[in-house]
């Protein structure tokens, strides 16, 4: 099977940001993305619509034009959340955006109105039903079809990176389920979902999407919801691994850190340097570790099953990379990365407010102040204003 892949005219982005759409009396996410969509005609119609529906009515998807810098991402971004704003607040409605909703149960989710959808649910079933959590996707251009299989090979070794800095999931339904993304476990539950499959080169991809779709699998190789993909018709790597991201800065932190992990790998096959090639066993096992601890995993750092403490190799990496990301107008929001390992992921600011005496509710006030003034909420945002919980 011949998949054709339309080569990016350098490290361009393109940015997928999914977002709640929360009640700001009950805090309890609300079905209503049909009629917010409906009023931003401007944004939800034509050729390549700016919002738009994703699997439940409580989320609507906001997507950038193509960029070349995170900055410029993070701006387009800001511009569609702001309209979106202007139209959800007289609503009594906030945006927010964490892995899942720490109140809310999927049990109450309505679909969103879409036939793709429709199928996915009745093909998938329980799978699917539950499916009530929130992600970014960054998709980054790459030159060249034959150095995408390398390069996503090369970028599952950081899927505990991206995960890590993301989490922000650790409330399921009500519970704290102990993990630090229980996204990463509901969604990667879905049969073509999970770490990418290590793969050769391009013609093996082939191959391999060959195999699925005569097999029935899938029916579009869109179906294959791995953590890191390749988007052929927009010449694009997807990492698809992180968590819902409270705010437009942490944004802004893992556009930069994909765009400037693509972009070296592809430099350095450029000059002839053969790719990282993790075993797929470390990729899974520290998948799994920043599932559950988060930035206090300790991940594996060689085939031979040395460890490392995550913190400490973020920070390394930072350092690595921060030569590439000045070259890429990307240092500030590279940057970023700092203030997350010093004052936590969300989900270390999510159990932080509880430790302060706050509810699952004062969780959910602080991930719409967050993303509403774009900084990070490590306190109960309601001691003492008698506004607990709802």
């Amino acid at each position: 099977m011949a998949i054709e892949f339309n080569p990016s005219r350098g490290a361009t982005l393109g940015v997928e940001w999914e977002l709640q759409l929360v009640d700001r009396h009950t805090r309890q996410l609300r079905q209503d993305a049909k009629e917010v969509l409906a009023a931003v005609p401007e944004l939800s119609e034509g050729r390549r619509p700016k919002a738009m529906h994703e699997l439940m009515q409580s989320q609507i998807e906001i997507v950038t034009d193509v960029c070349n810098t995170a900055g410029e991402a993070v701006q387009d971004l800001k511009r569609s959340l702001e309209r979106l704003q202007e139209v959800v607040e007289p609503r009594g409605t906030g945006l927010a955006c964490t892995g899942t909703h720490a109140i809310s149960d999927w049990r109450d989710a309505v679909y969103a109105p879409v036939q793709r959808y429709a199928e996915l649910v009745e093909e998938m079933q329980w799978l699917a039903w539950r499916i009530q959590t929130f992600g970014v996707h960054v998709h980054v251009g790459v030159t060249d079809r034959e150095k995408v299989i390398p390069i996503v090979n090369a970028l599952a070794a950081h899927l505990p990176h991206f995960l890590a800095l993301t989490s922000s999931s650790p409330y399921w339904g009500g519970q704290d389920t102990g993990l630090a993304s229980s996204r990463a476990i509901v969604f990667g539950a879905l049969p073509t979902a999970g770490p990418p499959h290590l793969l050769a080169d391009w013609a093996e991809f082939e191959e391999y999407m060959g195999t699925l779709l005569r097999a029935g699998t899938i029916r579009s190789i869109k179906e294959v919801w791995w953590d890191i993909r390749p988007h052929p018709d927009f010449g694009t790597i997807e990492v698809r691994m992180f968590d819902g991201i409270p705010t437009p800065r942490e944004v802004g932190m893992v556009v930069a850190l994909s765009q400037c992990l693509v972009h070296q790998f592809d430099q350095q096959i450029d000059r002839g340097y053969k790719l990282p090639h993790p075993a797929a066993w470390v990729v899974r096992d520290n998948k799994w570790r920043a599932t559950r601890y988060g930035l206090d995993a300790d991940v594996i750092t060689d085939d031979h099953g040395s460890t490392a403490p995550m913190r400490d190799v973020l920070y390394e990496l930072q350092r690595e990379l921060e030569p590439v990301a000045e070259r890429l107008g990307c240092a500030e929001e590279l940057a970023v990365m700092t203030d997350v390992l010093e004052q936590g992921s969300s989900c270390e600011r999510q159990r932080a407010i509880l430790a302060d005496g706050g509810a699952l509710e004062d969780i959910v006030d602080a991930t719409l102040i967050e993303l509403a003034e774009d900084r990070f909420v490590t306190s109960n945002p309601n001691r003492g204003s008698g506004h607990s919980s709802a």
